[in-house]
């Protein structure tokens, strides 16, 4: 069994249930976490339970929000969870044609937000080069993986 990732007419992602299931999970997951919807459900003209819809404004928000989100701790243990699922995300919204830019390394973070769950030793305010690498190169290696 599989699913379907869709916007319009178009077929951004097809993971077997075995990987599709636990993607959906983590969304769930991050968007309680940043307090965002992410524009993935149920399409009101799907009459098919495994095909999915994808708002491309809102997911757009989702993948931007959860990049910057990522990108900004400096947690190890964070960094290692949510690597993945930020990539597949990254990858996702790469293929819906949504320009998701990486911050640059470096640059400090203009939310304003205080920074929680800081792993000392790190530097609390700079995007690390690391981190960021990482993640683009892991979306780009997730895009060559999933089934469309």
């Amino acid at each position: 069994m599989s699913m379907y990732l869709e916007m319009g007419d178009e077929t951004l992602w097809n993971p077997s249930s075995g990987a599709g299931r636990p993607f959906l999970r983590q969304v769930e997951v991050f968007e309680t976490e940043l307090k965002l919807p992410s524009g993935i459900g149920q399409g009101k003209y799907c009459g098919d339970p495994d095909t999915l819809e994808v708002d491309p404004v809102v997911y757009a928000e989702f993948a931007r929000g959860l990049v910057a989100w990522h990108c900004r701790t400096g947690h190890s243990v964070i960094l290692a969870l949510s690597e993945g699922f930020v990539a597949t995300a990254v990858a996702l919204a790469r293929r819906a044609g949504i320009e998701v830019e990486m911050p640059e390394a470096g640059s400090d973070h203009v939310d304003g937000g205080v920074r929680r769950d800081v792993q000392v030793p790190s530097s609390p305010w700079a995007v690390s080069a690391t981190v960021v690498t990482a993640l683009d190169t892991r979306a780009r290696e997730m895009d060559r993986w999933m089934a469309r």
